[in-house]
């Protein structure tokens, strides 16, 4: 019974960091991309403000890791990290299965506000993601590329003792420069919840099983990469954690 309440807690925190990280980071891709956006009319380079929403929304993710929130599951908010501290052996299958879950949950309760966007959330399905127009082989492979990056910063910051409580703040600049380098491919999501969210509340599927499965294989690749070269040894990960807040926690101390 202790485990299970340990565990409830740790999955109601993803629940809550991921419909945080939705609710205010698709308000973000709203403001700055919807009809009648003033952020447009200020800052008319699209270029600038793919590179300003990226880092909004890594941003938004930057503070719910340091948040209590953050603290508490180690603030995955994302079923690729999640499935990637799970291929490293740092979670148990339980455990990940009620990370993903919490994680879904979160990001359909969270895209709900969104609709209070009205017209401005419509014209752009409420941050919805879609393959672009290079199509979806393009789509994939910029997925793949861009959840393999955002898990390889996590595992060597992560990996290390001086580096890993500054993972948080890389996530601004690793967004930023993704969002700039490869949207007009796929959006870049690198969260298959971050896209189902904006799927469920547009009801626009289009492509979704893209934003799945290339995060996924993202994931596979880097591990798989990390442990052909032993880089495991290099970067030791004690717990599938991205917040660590210089304290030791539940999560920190026991695999999940």
């Amino acid at each position: 019974m202790k485990i299970n309440r340990k565990l409830f807690r740790l999955f109601i925190a993803e629940f809550v960091g991921t419909a945080l990280l939705l609710a205010i980071g698709l308000s973000a891709v709203i403001l700055n991309w919807g009809k009648g956006s003033c952020v447009a009319a200020l800052i008319p380079s699209v270029p600038y403000r793919r590179l300003l929403t990226g880092f909004l929304f890594g941003l938004t993710g930057c503070i719910i890791t340091l948040s209590p929130v953050g603290k508490v599951s180690g603030a995955h908010i994302n079923p690729a990290v999640s499935f990637a501290f799970w291929l490293r052996g740092k979670m148990k299958t339980t455990a990940l299965a009620g990370y993903v879950t919490s994680q879904m949950l979160g990001a359909t309760v969270g895209c709900l506000p969104l609709l209070f966007w009205h017209e401005q959330g419509r014209s752009v399905g409420y941050g919805i993601t879609v393959p672009g127009k290079h199509g979806v082989v393009a789509a994939f492979w910029g997925e793949v590329a861009t959840t393999a990056a955002l898990i390889t910063v996590v595992f060597i910051f992560v990996g290390s003792k001086k580096l890993r409580n500054y993972t948080p703040f890389t996530m601004p600049f690793l967004f930023g420069f993704m969002v700039w380098a490869e949207t007009t491919l796929s959006g870049c999501s690198t969260n298959p919840a971050r896209s189902f969210g904006p799927a469920v509340v547009s009801n626009i599927y289009t492509g979704y099983w893209i934003y799945v499965f290339a995060p996924l294989t993202g994931a596979v690749l880097v591990v798989t990469i990390f442990k052909h070269f032993r880089l495991h040894h290099y970067y030791h990960i004690e717990a599938a954690r991205i917040s660590y807040h210089n304290s030791p926690s539940p999560q920190s101390r026991d695999k999940a």
